[in-house]
Formats: C-alpha cells, sequence, structure tokens
C-alpha cells in the first residue's frame, strides 16, 4: 500500500470514532499551517526533495506530509505523481501563488488563507480581489425559467411539455 492509500485510509475512515477523526484532523490542520507558514516566507523559492526528507524539513510524519502533498497538489505549477507515492518519491512544492490562495479560500481554510506571510506576497486590495474572484466561481446563476410553450433547450425542437416538460 502506497503513502497515499494509507493517508486516505486513515484520514477517512468512517469506521474510526468520530473523535479520533476530529482530534487527527485538528491536528493535522495546525501542522499544515506551520508548513504553509515556512512555505510562504520564500515563495519564489521552489522546495524539492524527497517524501521522507521534506517531512523531516518541516518535522512532521510522513502522513502528515502525505496528506499535505495531497492538499497542495492542485495549487503546484508541476504536479506530484500522488498515486506512486512512496517515502522515497521525489516531490516538489513550487507553488502557483494566486492559484493557492485561491485554493484555500475554496477550502473555506480561513486560517491559511489569513495566514500573515500572504500580507508579504499580495496587498491587501490583491487578496480581496483573489477572495472574490474564488467565490464568484463558484456561485450559481439560475437559468431562465422555461415555461410549456417554449422551445425544449435540449434542442429536440419540441415545445418543452411535449419534450422534457412530461410528466
Amino acid at each position: 500500500m502506497n503513502l497515499m492509500e494509507q493517508w486516505r485510509s486513515v484520514a477517512y475512515n468512517e469506521a474510526t470514532g468520530k473523535d479520533k477523526l476530529q482530534q487527527l484532523w485538528a491536528t493535522y490542520f495546525q501542522e499544515e499551517k506551520e508548513i504553509y507558514a515556512q512555505l510562504l516566507k520564500n515563495p519564489d523559492e521552489v522546495v524539492k526533495g524527497t517524501v521522507k526528507e521534506l517531512a523531516d524539513k518541516y518535522q512532521v510524519s510522513l502522513m502528515t506530509m502525505t496528506g499535505f502533498l495531497d492538499g497542495i497538489n492542485d495549487s503546484l505549477v508541476e504536479k506530484n505523481p500522488l498515486d506512486d507515492l512512496e517515502e522515497d518519491t521525489q516531490v516538489n512544492l513550487g507553488f502557483d501563488k494566486a492559484l493557492l490562495y485561491k485554493n484555500m479560500v475554496a477550502a473555506e481554510a480561513d486560517w491559511l488563507y489569513n495566514l500573515e506571510e500572504w500580507n508579504a506576497i499580495f496587498d491587501e486590495e490583491t487578496r480581496k480581489e483573489l477572495y472574490k474572484e474564488q467565490k464568484s466561481s463558484t456561485t450559481i446563476v439560475k437559468e431562465q425559467k422555461v415555461y410549456p410553450n417554449d422551445p425544449c433547450p435540449c434542442g429536440s425542437g419540441k415545445k418543452y411539455k411535449k419534450c422534457c416538460g412530461r410528466k
């Protein structure tokens, strides 16, 4: 079983008690916050190494580093091979700053997107704009109402009431 399978079996195991899972995630989120704080101090530096080396560098367990890699992967310029993750797998943490910020907003991780280190990367106006951009990208806009005698939106050419609007 590779590291990612191990992480997911522990972090998302519903058989584990609710209290244990909450404790696991609370500990993980605190360690994750500390890693991000260190990463954001030198945002242009691409941190590279094996999973084990990075876990040692940030003083976290292999499982925490695996979870961290899973979380940051969508924000990386060059994605890591998560499905084949082993202790000696070479990984990188070269992230796209704006994308990382937006992904933190999307995850509703205010403990991450409100980190003090962001102040040196983006001014307040830019952070607000990125926040707004991310939030509006997930806003659902209602489609125009289709009435019974309107053409069916499926493109059949029939009236809605004779096509998809049938009960």
